[in-house]
């Protein structure tokens, strides 16, 4: 993959981060924060559904896909059993029309309930699609996959606005809502050749069952890292409320921004190296893409701990919080995307059931971190909670790949990881009242790492200098 490719898989990322950057501030001016901590649970079981009920198929489909012939056939046989079950879970929802919207916002509204179930299975379909894309290296049509629900997304936003109906919950879901479901419309064009074709083929029985028993055990995983990703909101809907979530969900979606890096890397970096290991190539260029990454995850946190003071002049005083608290939610996407260089055993090895396993214990820690701290700190104590389980993840994913693959070094990975989660923590607790003296530590921190890592610098100048 050329940096021409990499450049057209980055535009859709970048590009949904500038929007999500600037539609965020204008929700909280339009909307209470109960409202936002609402839609935050509309997204946490949409992340379910889709890490549930894609039954690790996904995943299957992306490992086998360069040495499976049929792509339309295998693209099939990912995508119905999830469907199958998926649709099933509808219909049972459908027989009793109030609970989703009860059980997620507290409201008896079938109306609401609907719109919840669109908008779950959009997001399911919407994620299948997006493999095709992906796996055909189509950067342009996958990013542009993106961009645009962000921009119808905004542009309900200004309709609502312009109507006089803002502050009102109900447009504000149906704005997600028909965002979403332009995604699915988009992607159905752009891989109608694919899909259409797979109606054709018979499905391989003896290959799908050998990818649902590597899909299987990540069904499991799913569960726990969709707790690792989700647990924090549930605890501060039930201990705290939905005020107090509406905070953090401001707080985690300007930290969000860091799903630029886990959007680019991941899409880019799974395809890659499965086709080098199917190549037989030199598998020490992991290394190098290791170190690199680790450089980008430390001047990330780094950099939000110098200038997250910029968002409390964006929003409204009663999320004056936001900016402390999102340093610290960087943790997750950062530390996630950094385990996927080192996780590569895993995959290789097709050992699933490890993978899992780093899920389940990062999540039961989580859980346990959540339920002694959110009912005494809120909306903090879950960001911290969130951040140590996700560098816990982090390392066992990185320990367990070791153990089934190959050794490599880690104790700049572990120890300068562990400092900027350090540093974020102290900054959410006492940056707020000795902004200075973070503003100097973190300069400190700066200064010495660029300093240890200036042949990373001379190297990344180089790699750009010849892709020019």
């Amino acid at each position: 993959m050329n940096l021409k490719t990499i450049l057209s898989f980055a535009l859709g990322p970048i590009a949904s981060a500038i929007l999500a950057f600037i539609t965020l501030p204008i929700v909280t001016w339009l909307y209470l924060p109960e409202d936002i901590g609402r839609m935050s649970m509309l997204l946490v079981l949409s992340s379910f559904a889709v890490l549930c009920f894609s039954l690790g198929l996904d995943q299957a489909y992306v490992r086998e896909y360069n040495e499976y012939e049929n792509k339309p056939r295998l693209f099939k046989m990912a995508t119905l059993p999830s469907l199958f079950v998926i649709l099933l879970v509808a219909l049972f929802f459908l027989f009793n029309p109030t609970l989703l919207s009860h059980l997620l916002f507290k409201v008896a509204n079938s109306i609401y309930s609907q719109i919840i179930l669109l908008y779950v299975v959009s997001n399911l379909v919407n994620r299948f699609l997006s493999l095709i894309l992906r796996m055909e290296q189509r950067g342009v049509a996958y990013s542009m996959s993106q961009v645009l629900p962000k921009i119808i997304f905004l542009g309900s936003i200004g309709v609502i606005y312009f109507f006089e109906v803002n502050g009102n919950f109900y447009y504000l879901l149906l704005a997600h809502v028909v965002s979403v479901v332009s995604v699915t419309l988009i992607f159905l064009f752009n891989t109608r050749k694919t899909w259409t074709r797979s109606f054709y083929y018979k499905i391989d029985w003896p290959f799908e069952k050998k990818m649902l028993r590597f899909g299987f055990p990540l069904i499991l995983g799913g569960v726990a890292y969709w707790g690792l990703t989700a647990i924090d909101k549930l605890f501060i809907q039930h201990y705290a409320s939905y005020e107090e979530l509406g905070v953090y969900s401001v707080a985690v979606g300007f930290a969000g921004a860091a799903t630029i890096i886990q959007s680019i890397f991941s899409t880019v970096w799974v395809p890659i190296v499965y086709k080098w290991i199917a190549d037989g190539e030199d598998l020490s260029k992991v290394d190098m893409v290791r170190e690199y990454l680790l450089f980008v995850v430390i001047f990330v946190f780094i950099m939000a701990g110098l200038f997250s003071w910029v968002v409390g002049y964006l929003i409204p005083p009663e999320y004056e919080r936001v900016p402390y608290i999102l340093v610290v939610c960087l943790a997750a996407p950062l530390f996630y995307t950094l385990s996927e260089t080192t996780v590569v055993g895993l995959g290789v090895t097709r050992n699933s059931k490890l993978s899992m396993l780093a899920s389940v214990l990062a999540f039961v820690f989580n859980v346990i971190g959540n339920y002694l701290l959110v009912p005494e700190y809120g909306a903090e104590g879950a960001a911290v909670s969130t951040a140590v389980s996700f560098w816990l993840f982090f390392v066992l994913r990185t320990e367990l790949a070791i153990y089934v693959w190959q050794p490599i070094k880690r104790f700049k990975l572990y120890s300068l990881t562990f400092l900027a989660l350090f540093l974020s923590i102290g900054f959410m607790v006492y940056g707020a009242g000795d902004a200075r003296l973070f503003v100097c530590i973190w300069l400190v921190f700066l200064i010495v790492f660029l300093f240890m890592n200036k042949y990373v610098l001379v190297a990344i100048w180089s790699v750009l200098g010849k892709s020019q």
